[in-house]
């Protein structure tokens, strides 16, 4: 199939513009109403605050199912957590790394890692943070029956031991290029053992609480209604300036905005442009940035059985998408046409390697090429049916324009409205991906290596919802490979057959989208706001 092309010019100046950092937004006189935000200039920080404030009111677009950082994988999750249980090793707002609740990490060979507890660490309770907790903080999330949604990161541990006082070494099978770096998202996050062992199943829920370190502890958890942090007092770090962090659970987009810029609300990370977005960019009251991201916005095969199961008709969907209209339109110009789906803030290493195989890629459309295709396959004789997500303008035009495309190419299309509290269980519940072909998507690697995201579709992930496994070599070597240049050979051939079967169509590449209220300052900006403390560093402004 000759999707591949080189993409023009200003195409690959594009792309490789998310690489950038800073931050600009400004209103598009051009048509649509939407933005014109220079996605060469991303944020990463904003701020800081220097005033003390009693509160700090911010939003979420759902209420939680844990705070137990183990089962935190999803936005909402992420966003309170990040605040409460430190990993092991801290992701910087540059998307780097340095050192967390381990003070120093030695390798003395492939396969043993060596952690270094930092002193000093006390638990909001005031119990010291010992390498016991840090230990079994690891060791619950080892083993097939381990419930935790970081397992694949641990698929590769051979045991976790305390091997000093102040130490904890892992023993690999292999090496791992993913655990180790893994340790710096929710998977390196370390609870208190002997509070999680008291509460057993309820940790993490309103009636069980939680005991972490991190610069906020958990207050209350009044179900449906809020989540309320405070400021840790014993923190090993700087107190934050606000004292109270609230959170509350607006789901409606409309709504969200509107607290926004009444002042209900002081702040917000949407993960999906809202549709008030120009609402909120021209508005007196907030400051709106747009940050250094991970996120792709993308769409799922959810099973071969269907109308998708031909990598034919999926190479022709995607050939018949706008992508310059998508971004354009229904993301407002907050974003840029996806050709893979990991983009260039993902290129942590040998980054010229990975630049130069991005240019083999095209977001073009082609629908006479498209049509072909599907004359080929023959169209499915039952409509193919994606998943939309409720409340979500995104999710809805999208749709429209995937129904337009299909249509276009003679493919039936229909949607399936799965409300927002729901639309997180197509993740890991097959049941809930009964009667689906496909489902729109934000999702994310937790660090800068594509290889975190190039391994969704091994054939061992649980990201891998249908089986599909023609890049489990390039992907298992990868993994393993503890040399650069090696390891982005394998990950680029891993691309090269993703992106041309497409198991997941690449649509867009997101930057974060953050609202402040100006009475404050100093939110994270970039995608580490879901795994590294985003809200300590929140104070007023004079």
């Amino acid at each position: 199939m000759s999707r591949r092309r080189i993409l023009t010019a200003s195409a690959a100046l594009a792309v490789i513009g998310l690489t950038l950092t800073g931050c600009t937004a400004a209103q598009n006189d051009g048509e649509e109403g939407g933005l014109s935000i220079d996605l060469a200039d991303l944020a990463t920080t904003t701020e800081p605050g220097t005033q003390p404030v009693d509160e700090v009111k911010w939003n979420l677009p759902y209420e939680p199912m844990s705070l137990d950082p183990i089962f935190g994988f999803n936005y909402a999750e992420n966003t309170v957590t990040a605040n409460l249980c430190e990993s092991l090793v801290r992701l910087t707002p540059e998307l780097a790394t340095e050192p967390g609740l381990a003070s120093a990490v030695e390798q003395p060979d492939d396969t043993t890692i060596v952690y270094t507890i930092r002193d000093g660490v006390t638990f909001w309770n005031g119990n010291p943070l010992t390498a016991e907790d840090v230990a079994y903080s690891l060791q619950r999330q080892l083993g097939e029956t381990a419930t935790s949604y970081f397992s694949s990161y641990f698929q590769n541990v051979d045991s976790v031991e305390v091997t000093a006082p102040d130490q904890v070494t892992v023993k690999l099978t292999q090496p791992d290029v993913l655990f180790t770096q893994a340790m710096g998202t929710a998977a390196g996050a370390i609870v208190e053992k002997a509070a999680a062992e008291a509460e057993g199943e309820a940790f993490g829920t309103p009636s069980g609480g939680l005991s972490c370190t991190g610069p906020f502890s958990l207050a209350a958890w009044n179900s449906g209604k809020s989540i309320e942090l405070a400021a840790n007092e014993g923190y090993w770090g700087e107190v934050p300036l606000a004292a109270k962090l609230s959170f509350s659970f607006i789901a409606d987009e409309s709504t969200a905005v509107n607290a926004l810029r009444t002042g209900d609300v002081d702040g917000q990370y949407f993960y999906l442009p809202p549709a008030g977005l120009t609402q909120l960019a021209n508005s007196d009251e907030v400051t709106t940035s747009y940050g250094k991201s991970l996120v792709f916005w993308t769409m799922v095969t959810a099973n071969f059985d269907g109308g998708l199961g031909d990598e034919r008709i999926r190479q022709a969907l995607s050939l018949a998408i706008d992508r310059a209209a998508l971004t354009k339109v229904v993301f407002q110009g907050a974003g840029i046409p996806a050709t893979t789906l990991a983009g260039p803030d993902y290129w942590g290493y040998e980054t010229e390697a990975f630049e130069e195989a991005s240019k083999e890629f095209s977001a073009d459309a082609d629908l006479d090429e498209a049509k072909q295709l599907v004359a080929e396959a023959g169209a499915p004789d039952a409509p193919i049916v994606l998943a939309v997500q409720g409340s979500s303008a995104v999710h809805e035009q999208t749709a429209n324009v995937i129904q337009a495309a299909g249509q276009a190419i003679g493919l039936d299309i229909e949607t399936k409205v799965i409300p927002v509290e729901q639309f997180g269980n197509l993740y890991f519940d097959p049941a809930a991906r009964e009667g689906i072909d496909g489902f729109f998507t934000t999702n994310y690697g937790s660090f800068a290596d594509a290889l975190d995201v190039y391994q969704f579709f091994a054939s061992t992930d649980s990201h891998n919802y249908t089986g599909w496994d023609s890049a489990d070599e390039q992907l298992f070597a990868a993994r393993a490979e503890t040399d650069p240049a090696a390891r982005a050979e394998l990950v680029i051939d891993a691309q090269r057959i993703i992106t041309s079967e497409l198991p997941w169509i690449p649509l867009a590449y997101e930057p974060v989208t953050l609202v402040q209220n100006d009475r404050i300052s100093g939110a994270t900006a970039s995608f580490a706001y879901l795994y590294a403390p985003w809200a300590a560093t929140i104070g007023g402004v004079e």
